[in-house]
């Protein structure tokens, strides 16, 4: 083999138009799958831009061999396509955390087993479907996830400073400040400086709820100061 004959090879790929057609959908895959990974990018989600835009991106690629194959070597069309599935659930997996009993990572997870199927479809030349689930999603994680935060329908995780005379000082304060909403403090970690001691800790309760501590928290005649470090999210 020369490399005249490469080149007539190549040639005559380009010449039958599926080519074209393969990096059309390729193309289509990391675009969509990169609009996905940029929301969980935002996020500071593990699973990011590029995790996502690989996983669409070889999810097309595949399913576009799967097919390309078998019509060459008269296989199952679907044979390499359907072993995507079991493949994304591992990674899946290992996105998932159990940790001081919270599990952790289950949209990440469930996102990365989307974002496949987005990538199927696209390399199965079924666009419309591919842009559809790609709006969904999306929609799903912008506008549900405030939803969940403005109509309190959400448990969530606030990081707070508050500074004082002294550990013992501090503590039995905000124990004392949650202890009607029978929330305990997590996370809990202290520095001292030259004029005052900063404790900082996270906190559980609905959007409702942390407002109402926060409030509490700066109207502490015992604490000399106290600010929300913002939204610890956990999935």
């Amino acid at each position: 083999m020369n490399w005249q004959h490469i080149i007539d090879l190549l040639r005559h790929e380009l010449a039958s138009g599926i080519v074209t057609n393969s990096l059309a959908r390729l193309t289509l895959a990391a675009i969509l799958g990169g609009l996905i990974g940029l929301e969980r990018e935002l996020r500071h989600k593990p699973s990011g831009l590029r995790t996502n835009l690989f996983i669409c991106f070889g999810s097309a690629l595949f399913t576009i061999l799967s097919d390309a194959l078998a019509v060459e070597h008269l296989g199952d069309h679907t044979r390499i396509a359907a072993q995507i599935i079991p493949g994304i659930g591992f990674i899946g997996a290992g996105s998932i955390l159990h940790t001081r009993g919270l599990t952790t990572g289950l949209t990440s997870a469930a996102t990365l087993f989307v974002v496949a199927s987005v990538g199927m479809a696209a390399g199965g030349g079924l666009y419309l479907t591919a842009f559809f689930v790609t709006g969904v999603v999306l929609a799903a994680q912008f506008v549900l996830g405030h939803m969940e935060e403005t109509f309190n329908l959400k448990v969530l995780t606030y990081s707070y400073e508050v500074t004082g005379s002294s550990l013992e000082t501090i503590v039995n304060e905000v124990n004392r400040i949650l202890e009607p909403r029978h929330r305990l403090m997590q996370n809990v970690m202290s520095a001292t400086t030259t004029t005052h001691l900063r404790v900082q800790f996270d906190v559980e309760g609905c959007s409702r709820e942390q407002k109402e501590l926060l409030r509490d928290l700066k109207s502490s005649t015992v604490l000399a100061s106290a600010a929300s470090l913002g939204y610890v999210e956990r999935e």
